[in-house]
């Protein structure tokens, strides 16, 4: 299990920090273009740095017995992974498939950017299927690695009930410190 332990963190911390840094890209992109519906795909895609957020406080009560878990963390671990493996499925079978039309996908994107008035033509050197295919590649890598991280999350949730025989700290509204 400490191998399962090791594997988890290095994945969480790694979707923990990626993640929050796109979407607060993404957050900020989209206020300052105006372009408000991607602010839905941010609250959706937020699944997974919560999912790692959960997984972090998991990890701490698993290295330190005298941590217990809050009421919600296990919640959320399920709740918000399932929503977060949906995402993970998604990326996997997006990225795959964009690798593998990559040829498709160029041409498409020079109909895209012929048919724009004001385009830089600078963008058509990067359009080849080679540059497509390897975002189609880094997509499904960022997939797996959230699949990954949300399977180990939910095992290493079922171990800790398990080993602790008792799943959240029975005052919830009692901070860690203060109890008697």
């Amino acid at each position: 299990m400490k191998t399962a332990l090791k594997i988890a963190t290095i994945l969480t911390w790694f979707n923990l920090l990626f993640w929050s840094g796109f979407l607060l890209l993404l957050a900020l992109s989209a206020v300052a273009s105006q372009q408000m519906p991607l602010l839905i795909g941010v609250v959706l895609l937020s699944c997974i740095p919560l999912n790692c957020y959960a997984a972090v406080l998991l990890q701490r009560s698993i290295r330190r017995p005298g941590s217990k878990l809050s009421s919600q963390t296990p919640t959320g671990i399920r709740f918000v992974g399932f929503v977060a493996m949906f995402f993970a499925i998604m990326f996997v079978v997006n990225g795959l498939t964009f690798a593998g039309k990559a040829t498709e996908a160029v041409k498409m994107f020079k109909d895209g950017i012929a048919q724009l008035k004001d385009a830089d033509p600078r963008y058509l050197q990067f359009a080849t299927p080679s540059v497509f295919r390897n975002i189609g590649y880094i997509i499904a890598f960022l997939g797996i690695c959230v699949g990954i991280n949300v399977m180990l999350n939910f095992r290493l949730l079922r171990w800790y009930f398990l080993v602790n025989r008792s799943d959240v700290r029975p005052n919830d509204d009692v901070r860690p410190g203060d109890e008697p």
